[in-house]
């Protein structure tokens, strides 16, 4: 059989383009090479406890904002329960002993961050206004009518973000604040562009969310979606091969020794990776080796915690730690005093909970300090791997009970991950949490197009434009109008 579009990998780019193509009439096949689809969408479930993986909390999910309309274009809204984070908070930010609060709506993030910066409400006000500005200066975002599709490019990515910052306040803590959700993109000062700190930013202030009961709803939603429309979703196909003849792609060769043909291809994988399946003289040596060069972003380590049950008060915000001054610094940490930073979220099982069942804590980690086991595979790491998380996992315990005294006792539980565990979940390279680095010192560096040297091969994820949910979806967006044209999909989402 002969599929007009084969899509590799079941991330949630991938998922989208299914839906995308399949809703307009293409015949579409996802091929997932794991058990479970959804890439960063993916759980696991330990003492009939969920545990998410990727996805941490959503923004702009009130009626008419940016995640809402999309949400209700690929048909999510009734599969996907949502939980809003507390509006008065829904980022506490704790920089060396003193905490800050993000909260919901313009004018509330404004009043409340002024509280504790009384004389700096002006670079507040400023600061919330340059950031909406960028935003809705591209189009795409705003669901609005484009004639290109590399608009989804902000303008504003030759300033990177600590200079914006620094010329709206010369207040190094409020330089810090205003900076402090640097995990949730992997922000390296010096070098990551405005747009993606202001589109992220400007997500939450004007809402967020949790997901109830865990991200793989959206992954299980888009796929019967995509299979109510005539697709098929494949799990354990694994691709080992995509075939080229003289001119384009014919086939991907999976590890079964199947081969399946179509007339078009979208891989969700990285774009090194999508390479290195690919033996063809179409892809010339300079694009190779431009990929292959890419820097990827930091990974991370994690630790799921099961709490006993009704012993810990349920945190209905996500909090952000910083030992010390300098938030960007953390990145570059020295492991001997590791870790000094972390992001504490707790999951959400129900809407408007009394009590935590399960939690995540995760601090940045570098590939290198598991890069001696890079050639095992899960499971079947060897005894010193198990001692080098236990030993992570104590350090990391232990600096999250300095800021909740007694919590490691409410502990029933707990399992960890590391870079190599995200690199064999999500085949990302080196367990990249946010792909490829942005670097407008690099201008090269900025854009992966949505196209290859492959004439029916094009790229998806969060690799092509930006990471995160709304990213990887805008991201969906103009890698599917390769096939119908960016302002039809735009009409049919307004």
């Amino acid at each position: 059989m002969k599929h007009k579009v084969l899509i590799i990998g079941s991330g949630l780019g991938g998922l989208e383009c299914g839906y995308i193509l399949a809703k307009n009439g293409f015949e579409v096949i996802v091929l997932e090479k794991n058990h479970q689809i959804g890439g960063c969408l993916q759980t696991f479930n330990r003492k009939n406890t969920k545990f998410d993986t990727g996805m941490h909390y959503i923004g702009s999910m009130e009626e008419g904002q940016i995640l809402n309309r999309f949400f209700k274009y690929f048909n999510l809204l009734d599969d996907v329960k949502i939980s809003r984070l507390d509006p008065s908070g829904y980022d506490v930010i704790s920089i060396a002993g003193d905490e800050y609060k993000f909260a919901s709506g313009y004018e509330n993030f404004i009043e409340v961050l002024s509280q504790q910066f009384p004389t700096h409400r002006h670079e507040i006000q400023l600061y919330v206004e340059k950031i909406r500005e960028i935003a809705v200066s591209s189009p795409i975002f705003n669901i609005q009518a484009i004639s290109n599709p590399a608009s989804i490019e902000s303008a504003n990515n030759t300033t990177v973000i600590n200079e914006f910052i620094a010329a709206i306040t010369k207040n190094p803590r409020l330089q810090d604040v205003l900076a402090s959700n640097l995990p949730l993109y992997g922000g390296i000062k010096g070098r990551t562009p405005i747009y993606i700190h202001a589109l992220i930013n400007n997500f939450f202030i004007q809402s967020a969310f949790r997901i109830i009961g865990g991200s793989d709803s959206i992954a299980h939603s888009l796929a019967k979606s995509i299979q109510s429309f005539g697709g098929t979703i494949m799990t354990h196909a694994e691709v080992v091969k995509i075939d080229c003849n003289a001119e384009k792609a014919i086939s991907v060769h999976l590890s079964t020794g199947e081969v399946i043909e179509a007339d078009s291809f979208i891989s969700n994988m990285h774009p090194h990776a999508t390479l290195d399946k690919i033996d063809s003289p179409l892809i010339r040596k300079f694009y190779r080796t431009r990929i292959s060069e890419l820097e990827n972003s930091i990974s991370n380590f994690t630790v799921y915690i099961k709490f006993k049950e009704n012993a810990t008060p349920y945190l209905n915000y996500n909090y952000y730690f910083y030992e010390h001054e300098d938030v960007w610094k953390n990145q570059f940490y020295d492991a001997k005093k590791w870790p000094e930073s972390y992001l504490y979220i707790h999951q959400c099982v129900e809407d408007k909970a009394l009590f935590a069942d399960s939690a995540k804590l995760i601090a940045y980690m570098r590939y290198e300090e598991v890069k001696k086991w890079e050639a095992t595979r899960v499971g079947n790491r060897g005894n010193d791997y198990l001692e080098f998380k236990e030993e992570k996992a104590c350090k990391l315990l232990q600096k999250l009970e300095q800021s909740f005294p007694g919590i490691n006792s409410a502990i029933d539980s707990y399992y960890t991950s590391t870079p190599l565990t995200y690199r064999d979940y999500t085949a990302t390279k080196e367990g990249s949490m946010y792909g490829i680095v942005r670097d407008p010192n690099f201008p090269i560096h900025m854009v992966v197009s949505q196209k290859t040297k492959i004439p029916n091969l094009f790229l998806t994820g969060q690799n092509i434009n930006s990471h995160g949910i709304l990213g990887v979806t805008i991201g969906a967006l103009v890698t599917c109008s390769e096939f119908i044209g960016i302002n039809t999909i735009i009409k049919e989402i307004e």
